[in-house]
């Protein structure tokens, strides 16, 4: 056996013979004669094929989140300026394989240059082309095998197309050698409940149809596992989704304290399953790959299908998440040096106030026509100032309930002043990590930092909890680390009101705080908030919640 360490992604243990992605298609060499007409035919008719493809997998894609990423592939694929910049490269001597990769290669880079949420979209990019190349040498599509029983899925990294159609009857588990906690491959395996492992060094050695374990908290794999241990693992695997799967009710602790469990969505689709409500809706998919800015009408019935979904029930609505980093063709913004720091979120209303007016206006009249309990919050807030600027903007438009999110450090040290304005702190624990330790969220290398278990994130989330005790108002976490069942108790012990996850990873969160009281989640957040790194403070929690059970004389699972 060998075991390998990467960095858990998503919760749970899953155990079966690896299988690795298909590999792209290898580029031929230059034909050394080329007809530039049939070439750019071959470019057309594979743009054609791709498109078709991708646009049948966003239509049967599971995850709301992914469709939208396939869609916008194909918006990429059938983008004028590269079949015109492919018909150049043609014209310059290049075949259609090779004309397509020259000139993706120069949006690659250009990606890469301006970071954050376009970097995010390198791996999209790598996606198209490869299957632009298949397309044009007549090969079949890459992606995920079907071997026809359970198996561990293994890449390098996954691209949206490759995960919008997995099964989680068929891909028990993931692991990927690289991308990081807040990755797409990630976000999603949390979404789909498929335990996952990211950042995993090794893992391609592994040879295909070896039987490996994974647990997706730890992140440790084990590969050359024998028979009994896969059946073994499968088997608890099952018991843990049967038992969760008759969990229901609110999220609170042994002794009732409530702590609301909450679903992150992006859009009415993504409402699976009974919730307590929205802690996080993310507004920006309306508005992304778009040379124009969607409708007052457009908004309005998109916002009413999910607060119509959940009469009466809580729906935290983030404004537009972009600007800069997610760059908007519509807004005009003028070009920056570094796009993570610059004109995003909150922010693109000192440019373009109009933006966040009419969304403002469109979520008060869905608001007004449905019986859901409308919170609204801003994303990248820094000051006190800009909270009582956009709650003021928010009261002028008939929202009553405004709050912030809490992403910049300097917004978590100043919480209790941010809280003078603001109805409640949402702390989007992503990105605060990403700001608080310098630490891109696409850079691999860093993904250590960006563990939710930091000390020091620890510590500005206990900052913000206690600014919402001593104000009376409520603070949740809506970053993925809030669907992590271990960290959820350091969440309810710091004060945290309220957690925001992918709907599948709420029955293991509730099934966690069911298990301890307040007083037990409180010892616990203080060990992790003691604790010198993210391991010790990870083996602080878990020593203490065992120390806790096994001293009251209760069966630790």
């Amino acid at each position: 056996m060998r075991e390998l360490r990467g960095i858990g992604a998503s919760p749970g243990g899953a155990a079966g013979p690896v299988h690795r992605l298909a590999p792209p298609p290898a580029l031929p060499p230059l034909a050394e004669t080329v007809d530039p007409e049939a070439e750019k035919v071959a470019v057309r008719a594979a743009v054609v094929a791709v498109a078709a493809d991708l646009t049948r997998r966003a239509d049967t894609a599971l995850d709301a989140t992914a469709a939208e990423v396939l869609r916008a592939q194909v918006m990429m694929a059938q983008d004028e300026t590269l079949i015109d910049a492919a018909d150049i490269a043609i014209d310059g001597g290049a075949d259609a394989p090779h004309a397509l990769t020259d000139v993706l290669a120069g949006h690659r880079a250009a990606f890469e240059a301006a970071g954050g949420y376009l970097a995010e979209r390198i791996s999209d990019l790598d996606d198209l082309r490869d299957r632009l190349v298949a397309a044009c040498l007549g090969q079949p599509m890459p992606g995920v095998p079907d071997p026809g029983h359970p198996y561990l899925l293994i890449a390098r990294d996954l691209a949206p197309a490759d995960t919008a159609g997995l099964e989680p009857g068929l891909v028990l588990g993931l692991i990927t050698a690289e991308g990081g906690p807040t990755s797409h491959t990630a976000i999603l395996a949390r979404t789909l409940g498929i335990p996952a492992v990211v950042r995993c060094a090794g893992i391609l050695d592994v040879t295909d149809g070896a039987l490996a374990s994974l647990d997706g908290t730890s992140g440790v794999v084990v590969a050359g596992v024998s028979a009994d241990t896969v059946t073994a693992v499968n088997a608890e695997r099952l018991a843990e989704i049967e038992r969760r799967a008759r969990s229901q009710g609110p999220g609170r602790t042994a002794d009732g304290h409530p702590v609301a469990l909450l679903a992150n969505i992006g859009s009415v689709r993504d409402l699976t399953g009974e919730v307590e409500g929205v802690g996080l809706f993310r507004t920006e998919l309306l508005y992304l790959d778009r040379s124009d800015p969607p409708s007052y009408e457009e908004q309005v019935d998109a916002y009413r299908d999910v607060f119509a979904a959940l009469p009466g029930r809580k729906i935290v609505v983030r404004t537009l998440d972009a600007g800069a980093d997610k760059p908007l063709p519509f807004l005009r913004l003028t070009e920056e040096p570094n796009p993570a720091l610059g004109i995003r979120g909150l922010r693109v209303a000192r440019q373009a106030p109009s933006v966040l007016t009419a969304q403002l206006a469109a979520i008060a009249a869905a608001a007004a026509a449905t019986d859901a309990d409308v919170w609204v919050m801003a994303p990248m807030v820094a000051t006190a100032t800009e909270a009582a600027a956009f709650t003021e903007t928010c009261r002028e438009h008939g929202l009553p309930t405004a709050g912030v999110m809490i992403e910049v450090p300097a917004a978590a040290l100043r919480a209790n002043q941010v809280l003078r304005h603001a109805d409640f702190l949402s702390v989007g624990t992503n990105d605060l990590s990403q700001y608080t330790f310098a630490a891109d969220r696409m850079c691999g290398d860093l993904a250590d930092l960006l563990d939710p278990w930091q000390p020091a994130l620890i510590a500005l989330l206990a900052a913000c909890a206690a600014a919402g005790v001593e104000a009376g108002k409520p603070v949740g976490v809506c970053g993925e680390s809030a669907a992590d069942p271990q960290f959820a108790l350091v969440l309810a012990g710091l004060g945290i009101t309220s957690l925001s996850m992918a709907p599948r990873s709420i029955p293991a969160v509730r099934e966690s705080l069911a298990a301890h009281t307040l007083a037990e989640c409180r010892q616990i957040a203080e060990a992790a908030l003691a604790a010198s790194s993210p391991e010790a403070a990870r083996a602080a929690a878990a020593g203490t919640s065992r120390h806790l059970h096994l001293g009251e004389g209760v069966s630790v699972r």
